[in-house]
């Protein structure tokens, strides 16, 4: 249903709870950035539990420390970040040869979601008090898995949880979703709950889809949203449901607009801060220059696709154009991924009957052991992909200068290099 309707998914994020194991919660220590809890159809391990916990860190990049997150997404990558997951947080409850080996064990979709997905937070403020009630009611409930698509789905969780806080915050869309609850249900409702109550300190944060090889994701939709922007409903809807589709407009166009996009760049923050791992939230955009900064303006965006060009261009000696265009596929193709132990990816290759190595994490892809002319190469079409990326699955203006600017280093350290490699020029 999901594949059909575009719903996506909803967990719930909470800065000041943390797993002290995949299914019992408790208080964040100092230094740590919270933890997000979701339930699935299945989530795959030795005993049926409804819902499991992670770190955030390891929620949105696969990584406990952000600084060590992969900036490279692919299939391969996932399933080594998976693994190393399942063998250092789930080996109490994923013993079975189904948990382990199959793809359809949903415990793997709590590790990296950002490789597969971008991820909307919406956020409001929590006091301790609350925070250990739902510690101790969520600890003593029976954690047994009764999902059912249609009263009991992922939405309907994140509804729960958040409810248990914000009595009544959270509501199905009857007329858009057609009786059921949904993720894009629960993200409006609650924006519309927390608007409403100012003293909640409402923001949003946006983590963008990892650039790499895995297909970018697409916007999530109600039910009537659906319907109204599908190409490949629309004509089954004119031609068995005609007399329907005005009031499916009209339910959508009058009642069930929300972009999460929008809301993001109305009341931007910070995800938690990547060049520390010890502070919650970096900023909160309060003015609109702060939003700007935040989010970037079209003219920025346009500034740098230029500059990406001239850069290319001033590259063509290392590489062109049309071997940019396919470079992260044929690294994914022809490299073998390895995970260090703190979850540093790297990508191991062979060219011209030479080994190389490239760091494909924000820590390693400038490090000694990363080839300069790989990891330029390399960075070169991850800016472009992340340039050419809809809206929804681009990074923020402050985190892509700081990829141009690790991009800007290496061009100049990859310049030195073809410099002192280059033989002198001798004249007649």
């Amino acid at each position: 249903m999901d594949r059909i309707t575009g719903t996506g998914h909803t967990a719930v994020y909470f800065s000041n709870i943390c797993a002290d194991s995949p299914v019992k919660l408790r208080l964040c220590r100092p230094g740590e950035i919270g933890s997000v809890m979701s339930t699935y159809i299945n989530i795959g391990e030795d005993h049926p539990y409804e819902w499991n916990v992670v770190p955030l860190s390891v929620y949105l990049y696969g990584v406990e420390d952000p600084q060590n997150r992969p900036i490279f997404g692919s299939a391969q990558v996932k399933h080594l970040l998976e693994e190393r997951y399942r063998e250092k947080y789930l080996s109490q409850y994923c013993d079975t040869n189904a948990c382990r080996t199959s793809q359809k064990s949903e415990w793997r979709e709590m590790v990296a979601a950002t490789m597969i997905r971008s991820v909307y937070i919406f956020a409001v403020d929590t006091t301790l008090e609350q925070d250990e009630k739902f510690i101790a009611e969520f600890n003593k409930r029976p954690n047994k898995n009764n999902f059912n698509g249609v009263i009991r789905n992922c939405a309907d969780f994140t509804r729960g949880a958040i409810n248990f806080y914000f009595p009544h915050a959270v509501h199905r869309d009857y007329l858009n979703d057609f009786g059921m609850e949904s993720p894009k249900a629960v993200a409006r409702t609650f924006t519309h709950y927390a608007l409403h109550h100012p003293q909640s300190n409402f923001r949003v944060m946006h983590f963008a889809q990892v650039p790499g090889t895995i297909k970018q994701s697409s916007e999530v939709r109600s039910g009537t949203e659906q319907l109204y922007r599908s190409k490949k409903l629309l004509i089954p809807m004119v031609l068995f449901a005609d007399r329907v589709l005005p009031f499916i407009a009209a339910s959508y166009l009058l009642t069930g607009r929300f972009n999460p996009e929008h809301t993001f760049e109305k009341y931007p923050t910070s995800g938690p801060n990547v060049e520390s791992s010890t502070t919650a939230l970096q900023r909160t955009a309060t003015t609109p220059d702060d939003r700007v900064q935040l989010v970037g303006t079209p003219s920025e965006w346009k500034h740098y696709r230029k500059a990406l060009e001239s850069t290319v261009q001033a590259s063509r000696d290392i590489v062109d154009k049309h071997e940019l265009s396919h470079f992260l596929k044929d690294l994914d193709r022809e490299g073998t991924a390895t995970v260090d132990e703190d979850g540093s990816v790297w990508m191991d290759l062979w060219e011209g009957g030479e080994p190389l190595r490239v760091g494909l994490s924000a820590r390693n892809a400038l490090a000694a052991g990363s080839n300069p002319q790989l990891a330029y190469k390399f960075l070169l079409a991850r800016t472009r992909g992340v340039l050419k990326s809809a809206k929804h699955s681009r990074e923020t203006m402050l985190e892509f200068e700081r990829d141009w600017t690790m991009l800007q280093r290496l061009s100049v350290e990859t310049d030195t290099a073809l410099v002192k490699t280059t033989p002198p020029s001798v004249e007649p």
